[in-house]
């Protein structure tokens, strides 16, 4: 793993001449982030030594290098999902490749199921904690000493000083930020009702097929993490509807301006 996240890591280095202390990661319909980002290079992730290639519509699958909030940013367009066939190493190897490229802090993405009745679609939620229900862990097998230690602290998976930031700056610009506990599960189908409901019993207030694996990578390498999701479908019994992944794509970029907006700035005060 270690000569592979070299070879990646030095070949993006050498190709752009580009560093970074931040790094997004653009979930399923909110890609337009990269519309905000002043930038300088894209490199096709077939281009990219040893990584995947998402396959899922809304994913463009691109790495982006630019200006964001005054900051240099990496950003993902497109993540790469368990349920596509990718082992847990697989999907969360670019955040080896971009911890190897200096990034200290990642922001991450997503569209998510609302469990919580006091949700609504469209809303948006910074997550503060999470339940991993993948039935697998990124960690599994010999720990690698030189990426971070055997058994990681999750004490804080999201950084509280960028929560504390992130209410504020959605205070200031009268966006009503939800807060709560996502839960990451494979997919790749949408949840029953009952399956919501378990959910709900224990703890979660959004459910999502992303993010946790990529969370609990980047903490065992000790990068700061903020995350966020956009409510685009609703668990909550008696309104639950048949939904497609057009649909979540059409909620998501409805409600990303909100996102967009608090993710630039949070980047703009690091």
């Amino acid at each position: 793993m270690l000569e592979k996240i070299k070879a990646t890591s030095s070949y993006i280095l050498e190709r752009t001449k580009f560093k970074s202390e931040v790094a997004i990661i653009l979930g399923t319909g909110l890609g337009g982030l990269v519309k905000e980002i002043d930038i300088e290079f894209a490199i096709p992730y077939s281009e990219i030594p040893n990584f995947p290639v998402s396959t899922v519509e809304g994913h463009k699958g691109q790495l982006i290098f630019g200006t964001l909030g005054g900051k240099k940013v990496i950003a993902m367009q497109g993540r790469f999902h368990y349920y596509e066939g990718y082992s847990m190493k697989e999907l969360t190897f670019p955040v080896r490749v971009m911890k190897a490229m200096g990034i200290k802090t990642l922001f991450v993405s997503n569209a998510s199921g609302g469990l919580n009745p006091k949700y609504k679609v469209g809303d948006v939620m910074m997550i503060n904690d999470h339940i991993n229900m993948f039935g697998d862990h990124p960690l599994l097998g010999p720990n690698v000493n030189e990426l971070g230690p055997r058994f990681p602290d999750m004490s804080q998976p999201y950084n509280l000083h960028l929560r504390n930031l992130a209410l504020k700056i959605a205070l200031q610009n009268r966006i009503d930020l939800k807060e709560g506990v996502y839960v990451g599960v494979s997919g790749p189908t949408f949840e029953t009702p009952a399956e919501y409901k378990m959910y709900r019993i224990l703890g979660g207030d959004a459910i999502g097929m992303s993010t946790v694996p990529e969370v609990i990578v980047a903490r065992h390498m000790d990068i700061a993490v903020f995350g966020i999701s956009i409510i685009t479908d609703s668990g909550v019994p008696g309104e639950i509807v048949e939904i497609s992944h057009e649909e979540v794509q059409a909620v998501a970029m409805q409600a990303e301006p909100k996102m967009s907006l608090i993710i630039r700035e949070l980047i703009a005060s690091l």
